[in-house]
């Protein structure tokens, strides 16, 4: 095998746990297979274990119950926090014809918190649930977001695009948190939900609060039946 192509193996075996790595690379290394086999070895072995993980419940639950939806929904929430914010702020209405709220000052501050919160306890649900199979997860929200964007329901408005994404950063925070295995308490957990919740129900008590945006309820709840293990994490790397 040339140096180019062992690197070409070497980079694409990175794909693969720590032990299978080092057992395909030592294989290809005795069996000298050109870098294409080589390649397609890995590819095999890659995708195989991914389909085992797929017989377990959690990927399932993290991509399509809790990114899917998320991603949908807070696309929804950052334009209405962008709107609400340069009505309130600037007195202009970024909206052509859909309704903004009836938000002030102190509804807009509960959901620029709830937009934060909902986003990061999403992304790191997503990863803590399911580490090895995260990459489909962003791929999921990727995929929501090209496809159903506030523009296909409002096609007049005429707001920067970016302002759709503001979810995405506190997202993707989780969401490395998570898959680094950061550590979340069951009281840290435990006061953030509630947290989400009563700012929830003092926003829907006002006419503030989309009633599909209660699907962002349960991943906060979710985080606090899985805070304080930490091998949950471990068990996904073995």
């Amino acid at each position: 095998m040339s140096p180019f192509g062992w690197a070409l193996v070497e980079r694409s075996a990175r794909l693969l746990q720590g032990d299978d790595q080092e057992s395909v690379l030592g294989d290809l290394t005795e069996e000298n297979q050109s870098a294409w086999r080589g390649l397609f070895e890995i590819l095999n072995l890659f995708f195989r274990r991914q389909a085992f993980l797929w017989w377990n419940l959690k990927p399932w639950i993290a991509g399509f119950l809790v990114v899917l939806p998320s991603s949908y929904l807070l696309m929804y929430v950052s334009v209405s926090v962008s709107c609400t914010y340069a009505r309130l702020v600037y007195h202009k209405l970024l909206l052509g014809k859909a309704y903004t709220g009836p938000e002030g000052y102190f509804l807009l501050l509960c959901h620029i918190f709830l937009l934060l919160a909902w986003s990061w306890v999403a992304g790191y649900v997503a990863a803590s649930l399911s580490r090895r199979t995260a990459w489909v997860s962003v791929a999921l929200a990727v995929a929501t977001c090209s496809w159903y964007s506030p523009q296909t329901t409002w096609g007049d408005l005429s707001i920067p695009r970016i302002l759709f994404f503001l979810f995405v950063p506190p997202a993707l925070l989780g969401l490395w948190q998570g898959f680094r295995g950061v550590p979340v308490t069951r009281n840290v957990a435990a006061l953030l939900a509630i947290a989400i919740t009563l700012l929830m129900i003092i926003a829907w008590s006002r006419n503030a609060l989309w009633s599909l945006n209660w699907l962002l309820i349960w991943p906060a709840w979710c985080l606090v039946t899985i805070a304080g293990k930490p091998s949950l994490v471990a068990a996904q790397t073995n």
